[in-house]
């Protein structure tokens, strides 16, 4: 089973969790072949996941991709800055088998991902869990009154996704989300999970919603939290600077960042100070509501 990761020096602090929970509740990690999509990755960093993996005893393979995020996707709406998400437009032109499984690196993973190996599409380009009618979406208005979409479309987050590369491929998903980036460069709030619901026009297979479980800044632990695969959805972080005190995930995700992994990237570095000020209105939110 391919499982496709895309990450940039930022999101390596979180990736280390979201890996050793992945393996610690894998049955048969040997049938893994981990794919790490690595916008400005540096060696030490491919080093520091190979050890990590040895450590968790991973038995799998293990392949990296090195791409540039800004020079292929940088004409596009930026995440703050950086484009290293749409990496996952990527996974078809490398991963040659039929299926992948990508996540993002803010996971923690309670389940076991082979119970997704033979997961039925049902005809579908890609599998996700239902989050919310396109009226709810914070692109609401680029599906309803551009792309002229039903308010009640289906929509879903997609930090967890199950690629039916196949069916990708036979239906020439690539050229369709071109056109739209092309054409709605700057209208792509959500980036490429904009544009990824555009071309599935709500037309995607169903995960149970255990597959991505939601966990919110200010919010308890989720319904069926152990047993699900816990998304650490908006800002902060539990591992974000002020924020592990204030993030009531962080008990749950600490137990899974490895010691060295910590050592390694939770330290203060220049682009964290960036990112704190950048989200310092979510952690002053959330730092109110506690003395409240």
């Amino acid at each position: 089973m391919d499982v496709v990761f895309s990450v940039n020096p930022l999101g390596l602090e979180g990736l280390g969790a979201t890996l050793s929970s992945l393996i610690r509740n894998c049955n048969r990690s040997e049938e893994l072949q981990f794919w790490f999509f690595c916008s400005e990755f540096g060696d030490k960093d491919k080093a520091n996941i190979n050890q990590l993996l040895e450590i968790e005893g991973f038995k799998g393979t293990v392949k990296y991709v090195d791409f540039d995020a800004k020079a292929i996707f940088g004409h596009l709406r930026s995440l703050h800055g950086d484009w290293t998400t749409y990496g996952r437009l990527l996974i078809p032109d490398y991963v040659q088998n039929d299926t992948a499984l990508y996540l993002d690196s803010d996971l923690i993973i309670l389940t076991d991902v082979l119970t997704l190996k033979e997961f039925d599409f049902d005809g579908a380009a890609l599998a996700a869990v239902y989050g919310s009618p396109v009226s709810s979406a914070l692109e609401k208005n680029f599906f309803i009154d551009k792309l002229k979409c039903a308010p009640d479309q289906a929509y879903f987050n997609a930090g967890i996704l199950l690629l039916n590369l196949k069916k990708w491929r036979e239906e020439n998903v690539e050229a369709k989300w071109k056109r739209l980036a092309e054409k709605y460069p700057n209208e792509l709030l959500s980036v490429d999970q904009t544009l990824l619901n555009a071309v599935c026009e709500g037309n995607f297979a169903r995960l149970l919603p255990v597959y991505n479980n939601p966990w919110y800044p200010g919010s308890e632990k989720p319904v069926d939290a152990d047993h699900s695969i816990i998304h650490f959805v908006g800002s902060p972080k539990p591992w974000d600077f002020f924020a592990k005190n204030l993030h009531k995930g962080n008990k749950v995700w600490e137990p899974f960042n490895n010691a060295a992994w910590k050592k390694e990237y939770g330290g203060i570095t220049v682009d964290k100070i960036k990112r704190t000020w950048k989200i310092r209105r979510s952690l002053l939110k959330l730092l109110k509501a506690k003395i409240i």
